[in-house]
């Protein structure tokens, strides 16, 4: 990991580094740079609904243009709508995405695809922030233009239904959406029309420091309550850039990515449309994934924690089915990139086709007790394995699970924590677990 980017780009307190407008400047002409080095004219930038978008905005695309590329203003939108974007503009050789994903208002980031949608390999990283930090690299000449694309969400929405011919049904399913009053906000009335869906809507009304405000894929409480009261077939809650979802289903239990994983690939496995027969998930996802994917004969990859690491498994696999418990998913046949909208309309598709509740499909995985808590660090990262006293509790909790659990210990890439987790039978008994470690670590780093 370099020192700017972590897992998923740049990210950190808006104003503060790295999160300024000196760095934004910085990066814009890093990725100038870099779009002309691989002979293209144009960066395209998107934003969340965050008060301190405008103003990275304005630094990243003065950035650019100072290195003779062009800029296209995308406005708010979904940070796989700029991957699409990035595959269908002509000349585009890159687009940034603002946006700290889940994150409060107060953060904020910097994520970067290159031509064609995907997302930076590490080397290609490493390069930029090489450029950012210690070189020199504005080419003094030509100025490049700007310019807004005013019709960027119609043109994603209109991709994203593109792929769903819903056959009518006798009666729409009642959706009930939280957009996390985020990127979702205007694009998911978009996309779940009256013409499709019988469609509510909450949590669609950003006011610049509302977003991921006890609301989304991270705070579902209120979808919910609202699911059970007004009898919809299923929730869908977004997070602030709409690149990951979380469902609730009509009891009001929420289904989290693992689940729908298994929902997922079991239709396309039945239909004979999972390639190679194989599903990509990250270290962190359930044990019950495992056992269901087993069970179905499926096979079942594991990768680092990341979508971009689980992009990477699923290509070097021949996978088209992968993602993360934390609801980011990726259905390489239809997107280059982890997209909650596309991976929510996959699951009202097997819904539809198959007539069944979430309930009954989300039925097929058993889901292992998991708890999973944070220990607030300073900018030090020890090894925690090479702390006696955090060791031995560790391997003590993982003696007493035995085959039955498992313990994973370790540091966000996007904040400042140790992230413990632990999975077994038994619910209090995971809780003591987890709190054991937890308390470990508090007392001895």
């Amino acid at each position: 990991m370099g020192k700017l980017f972590g897992t998923d780009g740049i990210r950190g307190v808006a104003n503060q580094y790295p999160i300024t407008c000196e760095i934004a400047l910085k990066t814009g002409q890093a990725v100038g740079v870099f779009t002309k080095e691989n002979g293209y004219q144009t960066v395209i930038i998107g934003k969340d609904t965050r008060i301190s978008g405008d103003m990275l905005e304005s630094a990243l695309a003065a950035g650019v243009s100072s290195t003779g590329i062009d800029v296209l203003l995308a406005g708010v939108i979904p940070t796989p709508g700029v991957a699409y974007l990035c595959s269908t503009v002509k000349g585009a050789g890159a687009g940034i995405v603002i946006s700290a994903s889940h994150n409060p208002y107060q953060d904020n980031g910097i994520k970067i695809f290159k031509h064609g949608g995907e997302k930076l390999s590490d080397e290609q990283e490493n390069k930029i922030e090489d450029y950012i930090l210690n070189s020199n690299i504005v080419p003094r000449g030509n100025v490049g233009k700007m310019a807004v694309i005013s019709d960027s969400l119609e043109r994603y929405s209109g991709f994203l239904l593109a792929k769903f011919p819903f056959k009518k049904l006798d009666k729409k399913l009642k959706l009930m959406i939280d957009s996390s009053n985020g990127a979702a906000s205007k694009i998911a009335h978009m996309v779940f029309n009256d013409k499709l869906f019988d469609a509510r809507f909450i949590y669609d009304s950003p006011d610049g420091k509302n977003i991921n405000d006890d609301c989304g894929s991270q705070h579902t409480q209120e979808l919910q309550r609202l699911v059970v009261k007004e009898k919809a077939d299923i929730g869908l809650a977004f997070d602030g850039d709409a690149d990951r979802f979380i469902a609730v289903d009509e009891n009001g239990t929420e289904i989290t990515g693992d689940r729908v994983l298994a929902v997922c690939a079991k239709f396309a496995k039945e239909r004979g449309i999972l390639n190679k027969n194989i599903v990509v998930s990250t270290i962190m996802s359930n044990i019950g994934l495992g056992k269901t994917l087993d069970s179905l004969g499926i096979g079942h990859i594991k990768s680092n924690v990341g979508d971009r690491k689980v992009l990477e498994e699923m290509k070097r696999s021949g996978a088209v089915i992968g993602g993360e418990d934390s609801g980011h998913m990726i259905f390489l046949n239809d997107h280059t990139t982890g997209d909650g909208m596309l991976s929510a309309l996959k699951l009202l598709e097997v819904m539809m086709e198959t007539g069944r509740s979430l309930s009954s499909l989300a039925s097929v995985m058993t889901v292992y007790p998991q708890v999973l808590m944070n220990v607030k660090m300073d900018k030090s990262r020890p090894d925690f394995m090479k702390i006696k006293p955090i060791a031995d509790t560790i391997k003590t909790v993982e003696k007493k699970l035995g085959d039955a659990g498992r313990v994973l210990i370790r540091y966000s890439g996007t904040q400042p924590l140790l992230r413990v987790m632990v999975e077994g039978p038994d619910q209090s008994q995971v809780e003591k677990y987890c709190q054991d470690i937890c308390k470990s670590i508090k007392e001895n780093i």
